[in-house]
């Protein structure tokens, strides 16, 4: 009998300048733990200007996302502060791809939030993956 190549997930991963590595290593593990997905292959998406923060220094690869494209496709937010998208769960499903879905509710901590998305079958994932380009009509957005 072989063994089953762990499922592969996407970890999408939001953070504000006062979270912590612990605090955002703390949260990702919780939120794989919580899905039953403590020994999945793990790739962590978030904002492009995250890609070498140490606090995502998690061991796993990091996708980066333009922050244009996170707004173009995430759900309308009424927070003033920050990025005007929902960062972790947008960048896990681009990350993740068409048919990808969020395992579960976004998990959040003081100072970061973290999406668990499950790709498609077949969906790929991982450095390198093109990510698709929002209509022009999609990345206007009212103020």
């Amino acid at each position: 009998m072989t063994a089953e190549a762990p499922i592969a997930v996407v970890v999408g991963v939001g953070m504000s300048s006062g979270a912590t590595a612990g605090e955002v290593r703390a949260l990702v593990t919780a939120a794989l733990a919580r899905h039953d997905l403590a020994g999945a292959a793990v790739t962590v998406a978030t904002r492009e200007c995250f890609v070498d923060d140490p606090r995502l220094a998690l061991g796993h690869p990091v996708i980066g996302h333009d922050d244009d494209a996170l707004v173009a496709h995430s759900p309308p937010v009424t927070r003033t502060v920050g990025l005007p998208a929902q960062v972790a769960a947008t960048a896990a499903l681009l990350s993740a791809g068409v048919g990808s879905r969020l395992a579960g509710p976004v998990e959040r901590s003081a100072h970061a939030t973290v999406a668990v998305a499950l790709p498609s079958s077949t969906s790929p994932i991982g450095p390198g993956m093109e990510l698709p380009r929002p209509s022009p009509s999609a990345s206007e957005h009212a103020p």
